[in-house]
């Protein structure tokens, strides 16, 4: 049988995890409440951190003081994690419908209908599970909802202080004349004639859908075979002169909300949705009023996620094994190692333990007091 023998939990760290032989090995360095963090998940994402910087192709030196920043704040991050999760089972948060919905709505944009097809497709684009990305995501959204209910939501940012900003910030909105757009395409690439008009065909049955108000961002994540589809097919947006000339005059003068009939382009069929079209000059203060808010607010909102998380960390059985830093460690918190396996039993006598188990006999014994009556005095079976 193999087993996997956690350090730090001695005996009772032994658990059946399948047949084989012993030899996996984890290393406990923190323990967060009912929870632990093992060295090798701080490894995992030191190697998942390292992919993505050279996938953006950052390397060398630069790639190094990346990768020494991201380990400074690791544990720290995964602490939080943990925190927020158990924070959000405290709070009986029931996520079941979101991720029912979001896993239903991925299967969809990837076009999948077979379950067993889309969990490969789920391992091959993640290198997971699929059902341990399905909790992954599950524990992605309760950290989100948790600083959505627990922090967000008490950050009040009172309509003075947004007109105040935009008085003090004119000229951050003065605009350029920009459209912006969603799209779906409709892919043409490495197919025949048949294959062209089938995609043709295709593209203005969704086209026409969209004009008859159909929700153009669900068109595009159903329908589009563009990068954007998962956005819903939004695109940056575009000066006068930056669009394809026939794009552009199809475009730049329709009022919000148009839907073109698709253009031909060189790898497949483009239907285009004016989502917004934005005049030159200074913006009144309602257009740019989300935007405000988001300068206001999202300064506030890091110091108050760390504020939250220090409470949590007080409140918390924390600790962590020697070498390792919580970078967002509570001022005072103990968080002491104690290894099970470096505990010494207390040592006691023969005698002490015959008077303890007496003492406990004693005491159950005793009547609880007022409930004794005079038929106590005596036995029926004497």
């Amino acid at each position: 049988m193999k087993y996997v023998r956690v350090l730090g939990l001695g005996v009772l760290g032994m658990s059946l995890v399948g047949a084989a032989d012993l030899g996996l090995v984890e290393e406990i360095i923190a323990k967060v409440n009912g929870d632990i963090i093992t060295r090798g998940e701080l490894e995992r994402t030191r190697k998942t951190s390292e992919a993505e910087l050279k996938e953006r192709k950052v390397t060398g030196a630069q790639l190094q003081q990346a990768l020494d920043e991201s380990s400074k704040t690791s544990l720290r991050d995964r602490i939080d994690q943990l925190l927020l999760q158990q924070k959000g089972k405290e709070l009986s948060i029931n996520l079941d419908a979101e991720v029912t919905k979001y896993i239903a709505d991925l299967q969809r944009r990837a076009n999948i209908a077979d379950p067993e097809k889309f969990q490969q497709y789920v391992r091959e684009q993640t290198g997971m599970p699929f059902e341990d990305f399905k909790a992954e995501t599950r524990n992605g959204m309760m950290t989100q909802r948790v600083i959505r209910q627990e922090v967000s939501s008490r950050i009040n940012v009172k309509k003075e202080e947004l007109r105040k900003y935009y008085e003090e910030h004119k000229a951050e909105f003065v605009r350029e004349e920009r459209i912006f757009l969603r799209e779906v395409l409709v892919s043409t690439e490495g197919k025949d004639a048949a294959g062209i008009a089938a995609a043709e065909k295709k593209a203005k049955d969704v086209a026409a859908r969209a004009s008859r108000g159909e929700k153009f961002p669900e068109l595009a994540q159903t329908s589009s075979d563009a990068v954007t589809a998962q956005s819903g097919g939004e695109m940056p947006p575009f000066k006068k002169g930056e669009l394809r000339e026939d794009i552009e005059a199809a475009v730049w003068e329709k009022p919000k909300g148009a839907v073109t009939a698709p253009f031909k382009v060189p790898n497949g069929f483009l239907i285009l949705k004016v989502d917004e079209h934005q005049k030159a000059g200074q913006a009144d203060f309602e257009e740019v009023e989300n935007e405000i808010t988001d300068k206001v607010f999202t300064p506030r909102m890091q110091p108050a996620v760390r504020e939250y998380l220090t409470k949590l960390r007080e409140q918390a059985f924390l600790e962590i094994k020697p070498g390792y830093l919580d970078a967002g460690a509570a001022a005072g918190k103990d968080t002491t190692w104690t290894d099970p396996a470096q505990l010494k039993p207390e040592t006691v006598t023969k005698q002490e333990v015959a008077a303890q188990t007496r003492r406990k006999r004693l005491l159950w014994m005793m009547p609880v007091p007022g409930t004794t009556t005079g038929a106590a005095k005596s036995s029926s079976s004497r």
